[in-house]
């Protein structure tokens, strides 16, 4: 995948990081004519894109501009303004641009027609080549010299690369042996850049620990036809899976920012499990007084309910006991489960991660303030989103609007 890499590099556009964000602003510049050079740490590009494909790469969602926009979390005036340029539809015909046909899912989000994300970045990967960009993997940036040259380095050693505009698109701090590891923070940090602190999102979390029997029988098991809670909020429906410490899936994605504000304010979170989301608060409890003759609670709850497996083992494992023998009790438990959830799971293992260089710091083309002809995209800026085409939305976006920020430096400079 790797170009040839050369003995001395002067550029007038070098991007740091051939992720998502990275490529479209190489796109954007190398569709303008400019000479784009993009660096990479890692063998080969885009990885954490490939990966984030393997079970059918969610690119965007389809749902009205103005909804899409509430599900990023704050600070969102800035994501906003880069939806005004760069959304779902851009997104789907950059998509179609690459001769690769999209499809809407049953539940809106918006996926390529083979579902993977292989083609897709082969196919972009050859378009940039065919514009001339230049790539270079194995090629970690460490900063800056004493000169304001960038310091590569490559197997072959250091060298330094010269540039008249620069895009940083270095990722945040999730899933680092596909390169982001956050390593730019304390190099932005030295040069007075506010970066807020990185955290676990789109993330499980731990509970206490789950009883030896439900342990024993349902780590592992999707939980399904749900609807979860958090802080007073409304409750959103979707699924989620029981793991080995705790709780994981696209539900509890959703509400991660919630539950990480809720941890930090309080040293825990409770959330509130709806298991029967399709009946009333009143439908269970009528259900629930009628005569229980000789069966058992558990095939009682089945009979009566339709509430077995995973989601009566939930009840069993959180409802206090005494509940178990006052039907209008349980009724309230199965409709507002508590499940207390103590630490996200390490950021590592996240999807994405919250935090990374503050709004304050930028223009409005994403140039850092303090560094001109130095800007920055992708996740690590300060915004946050859960997953279901968002995370790759803003990601795009932000490049889109970093590389015509960087056009408009660069005419600036040549008319200077």
């Amino acid at each position: 995948m790797a170009d040839s890499q050369d003995t001395l590099i002067v550029a007038p556009v070098c991007i740091i990081g051939g992720g998502p964000a990275g490529l479209m602003a190489a796109q954007v510049l190398a569709q303008a004519g400019y000479a784009v050079h993009v660096f990479d740490a890692m063998p080969s590009l885009g990885r954490k894109f490939l990966l984030a494909g393997i079970g059918g790469l969610n690119i965007t969602h389809s749902e009205d501009a103005q909804t899409f926009a509430q599900r990023y979390s704050a600070p969102t005036d800035w994501v906003r303004q880069w939806l005004t340029q760069f959304a779902g539809q851009s997104v789907r015909d950059w998509v179609h641009s690459l001769g690769v046909d999209t499809f809407v899912g049953t539940s809106g989000r918006v996926f390529p027609k083979e579902m993977k994300a292989a083609p897709l970045l082969r196919a972009w990967l050859q378009r940039l080549r065919a514009m001339g960009v230049k790539i270079h993997t194995r090629s970690r940036w460490l900063g800056w010299d004493a000169q304001g040259a960038l310091r590569i380095a490559t197997p072959e050693g250091e060298r330094a690369v010269s540039a008249r505009a620069l895009l940083l698109a270095l990722g945040g701090g999730s899933w680092p042996r596909l390169g982001s590891d956050a390593a730019w923070i304390p190099v932005l940090q030295e040069q007075g850049v506010a970066v807020a602190a990185l955290e676990a999102s789109n993330c499980g979390f731990d509970v206490a620990g789950w009883s030896a029997v439900f342990a024993e029988k349902y780590i592992g098991a999707p939980v399904k036809n749900t609807a979860l809670s958090v802080a007073g909020q409304a409750f959103r429906q979707g699924e989620w899976v029981v793991t080995q410490s705790g709780i994981e899936g696209s539900l509890v994605y959703a509400l991660s920012a919630a539950i990480r504000q809720e941890i930090t304010a309080h040293g825990r979170c409770t959330v509130y499990l709806d298991c029967l989301p399709h009946k009333s608060l009143a439908q269970v409890e009528a259900a629930l007084t009628q005569p229980r003759g000789k069966k058992t609670l558990k095939k009682y709850l089945q009979a009566r309910l339709g509430l077995e497996g995973v989601k009566a083992a939930l009840v069993r494992e959180f409802a206090p006991a005494e509940c178990f023998t006052d039907m209008t009790q349980l009724a309230r438990y199965i409709k507002a489960l508590p499940i207390e959830l103590l630490r996200a799971r390490p950021m590592a293992e996240a999807i994405s991660t919250a935090g990374g260089v503050c709004a304050e710091m930028f223009d409005d083309g994403l140039m850092l303030q303090a560094k001109p002809g130095v800007f920055c995209a992708g996740e690590m800026l300060d915004w946050d989103a859960p997953t279901g085409g968002y995370l790759l939305t803003a990601c795009l976006a932000s490049g889109f609007i970093a590389g015509q920020g960087m056009l408009r430096w660069l005419a600036v400079q040549a008319e200077a």
